[in-house]
C-alpha cells in the first residue's frame, strides 16, 4: 500500500492521504481505540466525477485486517453524494442507511475494543449538525497493529478511483488507545501520508499536526 515505509517519517500511497501510527516492531504494540472529528466536504462537482472517502481506523499498516468507520462524498453522473459506512476487511463496506449525512456537517467517530478476549468492538458515527447517531457492538479479529486517520480516494471494483474535488478535510481530537494509554497522535511515533498516482503526481496533501498533536488538514491538490 506504501511506497515508503520509515517510522517517523513520510508514506507515499496511491490511495491515502493523512496520518498513521504504525507498529515498532521493537516492543509491545496495541491499538485499542481511535477517535476523531471532521467536517463533511463540499464536493467540487464541476471537476468532474470521482470518490473520496474520510475514515479512521485500525490494523489497515498490516494490510490483512483493517476495520473502519467514515463518510464517503462523491460525484457520479455530474451529481455529488454523501453516506457514512462502516467497513471491516475482508468484507465489503457497510452502509449506514439510518444515517443522512450532508456537505459541512460535523462528524464525531469512535471504534473501541470492549471485549478483547472476543474480539467485540464497539462502532461511534455522530452527525453533531443533525444529531443523527449511529452505535453498534461487532466482531472482528484486528491486528491491532496501527491507527489510522485518513482520506481516500478508495477501491471500486479492484480498481483504484478517481480522485474528486474535496476541497479540503480538516480533523480535530484525534485520540488513540496505545498499550493502554491515551493520547493524541502527536503523542506517539507517527508518520503522515501524502496521496500521489502512479507516477508520483501529488493528489491529496496533509498539513502538520497542530501544537496539540491532535488536529490536522487533508488537501486536494488542484489539478490533480
Amino acid at each position: 500500500m506504501f511506497r515508503t515505509n520509515h517510522n517517523g517519517g513520510t508514506f507515499t500511497s496511491l490511495s491515502w492521504s493523512g496520518y498513521i501510527i504504525p507498529q515498532d516492531y521493537n516492543s509491545k504494540f496495541e491499538v485499542t481505540s481511535v477517535e476523531a472529528s471532521w467536517t463533511v466536504p463540499q464536493i467540487n462537482v464541476l471537476a468532474g466525477d470521482g470518490y473520496s472517502s474520510a475514515w479512521i481506523g485500525i490494523g489497515g499498516h498490516s494490510e490483512k485486517t483493517l476495520i473502519q468507520v467514515g463518510t464517503e462524498h462523491d460525484v457520479i453522473g455530474g451529481q455529488d453524494t454523501y453516506s457514512a459506512w462502516y467497513e471491516m476487511l475482508p468484507a465489503l463496506s457497510v452502509t449506514i442507511d439510518e444515517m443522512v449525512v450532508a456537505p459541512g456537517d460535523n462528524i464525531t467517530a469512535s471504534l473501541s475494543l470492549i471485549g478483547y478476549n472476543a474480539n467485540m468492538w464497539n462502532i461511534q458515527l455522530n452527525d453533531t449538525s443533525n444529531g443523527q447517531v449511529f452505535n453498534r457492538n461487532v466482531n472482528y479479529n484486528s491486528s491491532l497493529t496501527s491507527g489510522e486517520w485518513i482520506v481516500e480516494r478508495p477501491t471500486i471494483n479492484n480498481q483504484i478511483s478517481n480522485l474528486c474535488d474535496f476541497g479540503t478535510v480538516p480533523f480535530s481530537n484525534c485520540q488513540i488507545t496505545l498499550n493502554n494509554i491515551v493520547g493524541a497522535i502527536g503523542n506517539f511515533t507517527y508518520s503522515k501520508i501524502v496521496m500521489a498516482n502512479e507516477l508520483g503526481a501529488q493528489l491529496a496533501s496533509s498539513s502538520k499536526l497542530s501544537s496539540d498533536g491532535s488536529s490536522f488538514t487533508v488537501n486536494y491538490v488542484a489539478g490533480s
